[in-house]
């Protein structure tokens, strides 16, 4: 059995928005909680005593049902939300427990960002934008450009250095966005819905591309409605209304579909 070092342990998480509508009182609570879908109080339960652990080195995939919490429980591990309650481990360190300030710089230096609308900036070149993480940095401009160079290449972007984002296709852009969030060689690689702006050519180019990234040692966690591309995942987490349903190997065969979860969510619909 091989030692495997986690890298994300994630303990009890929860996560409860209050909700805010026209029909509030001045505490900003519903007058009448039971209009509130999921709620109670006013409340809403996003994320419900999550239990996690992400090794070093994992590929997981996030699936379920819009509303499911796929997206608020990557915003946590990506340091851009805060859970109500509960612990977030990041390398040993208790994330949950940082400033602002404090988890500002560790999200800079740690993780990488892929998200499905590319969030290129038009006016700037694939160069520029894979530069900037560094520049956020303080990195010296030599080394930003040998660091830009290096990903590009390993991407196949090179030839596309100084295009704009406008003269690339999806695909293209989507690579562009992958490089971006490895030029600062962080030590963990999220990607919300990654081939959802994508037509399936170039879906299946980028998920290939993340699973030679995770290869070579990269750690992935991935939301994603298509079960298509869950399977590129060495391990799938399904949620619904908040819950853990199931945490499973691609490879265990051993937990049939209709054990693991509801057939409404499979494609997470």
């Amino acid at each position: 059995m091989t030692n495997q070092k986690a890298l994300i342990k994630i303990t009890q998480l929860s996560k409860v928005y209050q909700n805010v509508n026209t029909g509030s009182n001045s505490k900003g609570l519903s007058q009448n909680p039971s209009e509130d879908k999921s709620s109670n109080n006013g409340k809403t339960q996003a994320l419900n005593n999550i239990n996690l652990t992400i090794n070093q080195g994992d590929y997981l995939a996030i699936q379920g049902p819009s509303g499911g919490g796929k997206s608020t429980l990557l915003s946590i591990i990506g340091l851009l939300d805060n859970a109500s309650s509960g612990d977030y481990y990041l390398s040993d360190v208790c994330v949950s427990k940082l400033s602002a300030t404090q988890m500002a710089k560790v999200r800079n230096r740690e993780i990488g960002f892929i998200f499905q609308d590319f969030n290129l900036i038009g006016d700037m070149t694939v160069s520029q934008n894979v530069e900037l993480p560094l520049i956020y940095r303080g990195v010296k401009k030599a080394e930003r450009k040998a660091k830009v160079a290096e990903v590009l290449k390993r991407v196949n972007m090179s030839e596309r250095a100084e295009h704009l984002p406008n003269q690339l296709s999806g695909g293209q852009q989507q690579r562009v966005a992958v490089a971006r969030a490895l030029v600062g060689k962080p030590t963990l690689l999220l990607a919300d819905e990654p081939t959802g702006n994508l037509d399936s050519t170039n879906g299946d180019s980028v998920m290939q591309l993340l699973s030679e990234l995770n290869q070579q040692g990269v750690t992935i966690c991935m939301v994603t409605h298509d079960s298509r591309y869950a399977h590129f995942a060495k391990n799938t987490l399904n949620l619904f209304d908040g819950k853990v349903v199931s945490n499973v190997s691609t490879n265990d065969e051993q937990i049939s579909p209709k054990q693991a979860i509801p057939s409404a969510m499979i494609l997470g619909a």
